[in-house]
């Protein structure tokens, strides 16, 4: 009874902090965070698990000493053992009776609280698509900022706190996901990583046979049909018997023999081939080479001439009168378009309260599809985000009355504050916040008009990754927590700026929180004219 009251409790005490399971746990750590609880509880009734079974077999134990002391005497002298009336009658209670208890000690099943307790948790688990997204994520921040897959493995980043690192089956999984997704480059890196970890003598399940098949047709799908007959060749030397490797040699052998003699007719016109298809990857994606480089920090420099152009000053909010006598920190981030950022905008205090509001609602961010207008969530946005309104809470109302003063537009036909959390990797890749001319009915059930600005604020610091960037610009703005910083979308004329197209870079270690306002172009007539030019 006391082991089910146990177990009752601990299963009453999991359900307590979940409402409802959360889906696309890899976009938000925020989110994530709850996982670390349950785990730690799963532990802690593991362990009471481990307990139960300990005092059960310390018990059979006790038995089994102490009866194998006294068959040891009874056996040595049978007749005069049983010459004691005690020790004859003892022997039949302990046949008919105590030895039916021990067997239903030893029949009792102490796991059945424990499995009804994962049973509960598992409906709040991660799922396949999270193990996959969070794999995914790990080989977009190897891409974006550069790194190798033994630094990866190794967990050598910047700035992380708790250094951990990938086993060779970690690398081995890896691969089959990068594998699933056709994604060959990947498979390749990380069953070479994982193969180097065992050839190093780690001690893992992972099987090196396993490992050069994939590798080896991983390989062949990229064009390098002499190292994949190597790979093969070392598969088969584990396992001689291996079918598939046995085929695949043979049909790395004739594929060989013919491109052979391929070569010797056709050498000049492959030259002309891998000129073009040299020129075609210097023009493949140039945004994303520029949107990587950025993240890394590697973005362009601005002259003298032009940096001498940005200032830091206080502001006052063109005489608004909540900032005449405490003016608030401004310093201009970029020229063109012109960026500012506005320091100690925005309190610990008031951060922590719009992350409590905003959590419980945190669902994974949509963009629109441009050409049904409908919101679908893309591989491109990996993040959480939930909407805020100025009545539900006076801190919101005072932040949105806050970018109001300092922006001298009217908030009132504004978007509801966002608030967004980005998961593992998390980004949103190059995009316009405002609506282009091939979209005019992107904000038309609002009736507000096209988003004329925004203000983002950051609020929490990022120890490694997660700039806002603008790759038509070349800038790269990066989080500090307590700040915001604000871009006009628009011209005043209401053309777009397209050099305000930007991005948010992956999160490569850190949490990132932000919270963005969008402004409309309703209710700006006066606080922003338009001008005579399209391009002012």
């Amino acid at each position: 009874m006391a082991f089910k009251k146990v177990w009752c409790a601990l299963a009453l005490g999991f359900l307590l902090p979940f409402s409802c399971a959360h889906t696309d746990f890899f976009t938000s750590i925020g989110h994530m965070t709850d996982l670390i609880n349950t785990e730690k509880d799963l532990v802690v009734s593991l362990k009471d698990y481990i307990k139960a079974e300990e005092s059960k077999l310390e018990q059979i134990k006790k038995w089994a000493e102490k009866l194998d002391q006294l068959t040891d005497t009874a056996t040595k002298d049978p007749e005069g053992f049983l010459g004691h009336p005690v020790n004859a009658f003892k022997l039949m209670k302990r046949l008919n009776t105590e030895w039916g208890e021990l067997e239903s000690l030893v029949l009792k099943d102490m796991s059945d609280g424990f499995i009804s307790n994962m049973t509960i948790q598992r409906q709040f688990f991660p799922n396949d698509e999270d193990q996959t997204g969070a794999a995914k994520a790990l080989l977009r921040l190897q891409d974006t900022y550069n790194l190798d897959t033994d630094t990866l493995s190794r967990g050598n980043l910047p700035g992380v706190k708790h250094k951990s690192f990938l086993t060779a089956e970690d690398c081995f999984e890896l691969g089959k996901i990068a594998y699933t997704e056709a994604d060959y480059y990947h498979t390749e890196l990380w069953m070479e990583q994982a193969l180097k970890q065992l050839d190093e003598g780690e001690v893992s399940s992972a099987d090196k046979v396993y490992i050069l098949d994939y590798l080896s047709y991983a390989v062949y799908q990229q064009g390098d049909l002499g190292k994949a007959m190597a790979l093969t060749r070392r598969l088969l030397e584990l396992d001689p018997e291996h079918q598939r490797a046995n085929g695949n040699m043979k049909y790395f052998e004739y594929i060989m023999a013919k491109e052979k003699e391929a070569n010797k007719s056709s050498t000049d016109s492959e030259e002309q081939q891998e000129k073009e298809t040299e020129v075609k990857k210097k023009d493949y994606l140039p945004e994303r080479r520029k949107y990587e480089m950025l993240c890394r920090g590697e973005g362009l420099k601005m002259t003298p001439r032009r940096q001498k152009r940005l200032f830091c000053r206080y502001y006052d909010g063109n005489r608004n009168p909540r900032y005449i006598l405490g003016p608030v920190k401004q310093e201009d981030e970029w020229d063109k378009p012109r960026i500012v950022r506005f320091l100690d905008i925005i309190s610990d205090e008031e951060i922590e309260t719009v992350k409590e509001l905003a959590k419980p609602r945190l669902r994974r961010a949509t963009i629109s599809n441009p050409i049904t207008g409908a919101l679908e969530t893309a591989h491109y946005r990996i993040s959480k985000s939930a909407w805020l309104s100025g009545y539900e809470s006076p801190v919101v109302s005072r932040i949105n009355t806050r970018i109001q003063d300092l922006t001298g537009l009217d908030v009132s036909t504004a978007e509801e504050l966002q608030v967004a959390n980005y998961g593992v990797g998390g980004q949103y890749e190059p995009h316009f916040d405002f609506a282009r001319a091939n979209e005019p009915d992107a904000f038309k059930e609002l009736g507000t008009g096209n988003r004329i600005a925004t203000w983002l604020f950051y609020m929490s610091d990022v120890s490694a990754g997660g700039a806002t960037v603008f790759p038509e610009v070349g800038a790269s703005v990066w989080p500090r927590k307590g700040t915001a910083v604000f871009w006009y979308n628009l011209f005043p004329s209401g053309e777009g700026d397209y050099s305000t197209r930007h991005a948010a870079c992956p999160v490569l270690v850190g949490n990132k929180w932000v919270s963005n306002k969008w402004l409309h172009e309703r209710g700006q007539e006066f606080r922003r004219p338009c001008t005579l030019s399209e391009l002012e």
